[in-house]
């Protein structure tokens, strides 16, 4: 695609934090949404400080050349589960997810270390464009769910269908707001408005939810009540460190508890590998620059695994790459690598201030599943993109994008013992036994080769 700013492009300063407060806003709602899952005292300004100096360590081993924000991962929900659930105490639990996430984290280090002796074209023959491109594409559909479910966040779930009360209502207007302020300033919007849609759309969104709100409360109607200003009365002023809890616990760590972690945490990894690469091809078609080649798989795995565990250390999430930043990428056309280290100098310095943080929590969750209709739904045609070129009229391409796309959609999700694959994972695996057994003596088209 055409890009406003290419990765090494530096936009003026004052565009820059406003392109970065952008990419905080994208990445926000999910990267504070684990720790408040999890719970367990889990702070949601310390994952915000996590996120950002993991992404910091992620741009310093890919040389600044790959811009993806890093922020805290769903894939380890049920290992930081396991860390708390099988530990003696809350401190022994952080512990046990500082010590999960290092040992995630050297998975993708052994892996950098296969991949920068073997090379990566055995990637292009695992997963060549006929196996990335729908895997990519169940990455968004897969989250479809997500953006829905916020959107429709006041509305009453009866049977799998929204039952449409009066809030459900207010708060599906607000979603909408957003949602066609997004579109319509990234359609029609003239220069600084075109790159800025995401900030537009969230405040037009805030706008209509805290005028309903305030009518609300004037009139004390409930259903017309979105934004819940009382998260300022305990709001937390300075992040509560993981490491901090961890030192306390680590006295109850004994082998049992740590061969516990090491199923929880080890197999996940493997999983998040494969949604690594994905998100990295993705990138790739997006910028226009193989970033499996330059700066290298090996280097991406690294900076995501040792990002991972700092984040861990200081918020207790391991991180991932988000496909939330990469839509943002997509959509605005700035790839700027200086936005996303932007972004997370940001992070680490509102994690300090708790008026912002909570300023950024009241935003309702309908305003920002409209602008994830956008982000997630960008994802899934980046995917559908990569297959165009694809001959979908041989049948051994076709069962391949079949089973991807039916599995995926279809939420294949398997637990076995303590992992979980989910329906990506169990996509991207049977897709590519899939394409090994039908196109065995073919020679695999790599993504560029297509473009």
């Amino acid at each position: 695609m055409k890009l406003v700013y290419d990765v090494k492009d530096r936009p003026p300063v004052g565009k820059v934090i406003i392109f970065a407060f952008q990419q905080l806003l994208a990445i926000l709602a999910a990267t504070i949404a684990v720790p408040a899952i999890v719970g367990n005292g889990m702070s949601q300004s310390a994952a915000l400080f996590g996120a950002g100096v993991g992404t910091v360590v992620y741009l310093l081993f890919t040389k600044f050349r790959s811009p993806v924000f890093l922020g805290s991962s769903f894939a380890f929900l049920g290992s930081m589960f396991a860390a708390f659930g099988g530990a003696a105490s809350a401190e022994a639990g952080y512990a046990g997810i500082i010590l999960g996430a290092l040992f995630a984290g050297l998975v993708y280090v052994v892996i950098a270390i296969v991949v920068k002796v073997a090379g990566v074209k055995w990637i292009d023959k695992l997963m060549p464009a006929v196996v990335i491109g729908p895997t990519v594409a169940i990455i968004g559909l897969s989250l479809a769910g997500n953006a829905v479910g916020d959107a429709l966040k006041f509305a009453n779930p009866v049977d799998g269908t929204y039952e449409m009360t009066a809030h459900g209502w207010v708060g599906l207007i607000c979603a909408l707001v957003t949602l066609f302020t997004v579109m319509i300033c990234s359609v029609y919007g003239k220069k600084m408005a075109k790159l800025i849609p995401f900030i537009i759309g969230i405040v037009a969104g805030y706008i209509v939810a805290t005028i309903f709100t305030l009518i609300g409360m004037k009139t004390g109607v409930d259903s017309l009540m979105i934004v819940d200003f009382s998260l300022f009365k305990n709001m937390q002023w300075v992040p509560d460190f993981s490491f901090l809890k961890a030192a306390k616990g680590l006295s109850a760590i004994d082998g049992k508890y740590i061969a516990t972690i090491a199923v929880a945490y080890i197999p996940v990894a493997f999983v998040v590998f494969a949604e690594h690469i994905a998100d990295h091809k993705n990138l790739s078609t997006i910028i226009n620059h193989e970033l499996l080649e330059e700066p290298g798989l090996h280097r991406t795995l690294l900076g995501d695994g040792v990002g991972s565990i700092a984040g861990a250390f200081f918020g207790g999430c391991p991180n991932t790459t988000y496909g939330e930043s990469i839509g943002c990428v997509a959509i605005t056309g700035n790839a700027s690598v200086i936005t996303i280290l932007a972004t997370a100098i940001i992070c680490v310095a509102i994690s300090f201030f708790g008026p912002f943080v909570t300023f950024l929590a009241t935003i309702p969750s309908c305003v920002m599943g409209g602008v994830c209709i956008t982000l997630y739904g960008f994802i899934a045609v980046s995917g559908l993109k990569m297959v165009q070129k694809v001959d979908l009229g041989e049948n051994n391409n076709l069962f391949v994008v079949s089973v991807i796309l039916i599995t995926g959609i279809g939420g294949m999700t398997l637990k076995i013992g303590q992992v979980t694959l989910t329906e990506i994972a169990c996509a991207l695996i049977l897709g590519i036994i899939t394409n090994l057994v039908l196109n065995r003596n073919k020679a695999p088209a790599s993504l560029e080769s297509e473009e």
